[in-house]
């Protein structure tokens, strides 16, 4: 679960101080090292808090397990006596106690301890899901299309996704953003081209056009939350919430603004070329316009707001 941009580190760290209970900062997260590493594999799966998250927790559990005799020798106590939470260890009925960073710092530095015990706090744990969790979402997206140009514009979107227990909510908020762009870039601009030849054309950012924020609205956003059965945490996949729903979402609401013309697929991305081509290939193949349907056009006066009421936009 390696991460570059996601913020594991972030997310990885707030789960490990709140199940030893110490303080978010002083949990360092170290990640694997691909120069060293016999394998390295792609980016996918949605899965890196679902399943590592669990591993941390199962990792977390053994570390106070193994404090635990540790702490019953420091205090004189049973060890079926030791109680933990909020990050210290006590005996039960007592006011005797220890922090869990004086019971680490005693295990390495170990003396005359009793059988058994090793002079570390060191865990290993593994988590091989026995089931998939299912994160959903309903999408839906307000398309204006201008039947003189091809040209499209977006006027609303909005989202909300079931991706289970939240741990960190801005984090969550940055991947659904960053995904839905990524996927409206898919729907309306992003492509790979190749001439006849099978070379690549758009190789370069000046071809391969990508959406900056200038390109985008702003998305509104929510969820609900149905905890996962699949691990502790009730967690379950965000990565890839946005990129999935929003290139169907975008492309069929630009279809459905002009399918009034006859018009019922347009090969994404939905350029200015493609819509208009479509356009006119509809009018040229005598398909005949819906009854009432308006021709539309972008009224600048009234930016973001819904193309609906009369307005001239066919929103969807």
């Amino acid at each position: 679960a390696t991460a570059h941009g996601q913020g594991h580190e972030t997310a990885f760290s707030q789960i490990v101080a709140d199940r030893l209970g110490v303080a978010f900062d002083d949990v360092e997260v170290l990640h694997g090292d691909t120069q060293v590493g016999p394998k390295g594999l792609d980016t996918y799966g949605s899965r890196s808090l679902v399943v590592g998250g669990e591993a941390l927790v199962r990792a977390t559990d053994k570390v106070i397990e193994k404090a635990k005799p540790i702490a019953a020798h420091l205090l004189e106590a049973s060890v079926d006596d030791i109680e933990f939470a909020g990050g210290r260890f006590s005996v039960r009925g007592t006011d005797q106690g220890m922090a869990i960073g004086e019971i680490a710092l005693a295990a390495f530095a170990a003396h005359n301890y009793p059988e058994g015990i090793e002079p570390n706090l060191d865990s290993e744990a593994t988590y091989d899901p026995v089931n998939f969790n299912f994160p959903h979402g309903t999408h839906l997206c307000a398309m204006e299309v201008d039947t003189e140009t091809g040209a499209v514009k977006m006027r609303k979107y909005v989202c909300c996704d079931d991706i289970g227990n939240i741990i960190n909510p801005m984090i969550v908020a940055g991947q659904v953003h960053g995904g839905l762009v990524q996927g409206i870039a898919q729907a309306l601009w992003e492509e790979a081209v190749y001439d006849d030849a099978g070379t690549l054309v758009s190789g370069s950012f000046v071809d391969y056009l990508l959406p900056t924020a200038a390109n985008t609205i702003s998305f509104d956003t929510d969820h609900t939350t149905s905890p996962s059965l699949t691990n502790t945490l009730g967690t379950k996949g965000v990565g890839e919430a946005g990129t999935i729903a929003s290139t169907p979402a975008v492309v069929n609401a630009v279809v459905d603004a002009v399918r009034h013309l006859g018009i019922n697929d347009i090969q994404m991305p939905c350029t200015p070329e493609r819509v208009w081509k479509a356009i006119q290939g509809a009018g040229a193949g005598g398909a005949e316009p819906t009854e009432g349907a308006a021709m539309p056009h972008f009224d600048e006066a009234q930016p973001g707001k819904d193309s609906t009421d009369g307005h001239e936009g066919a929103p969807q």
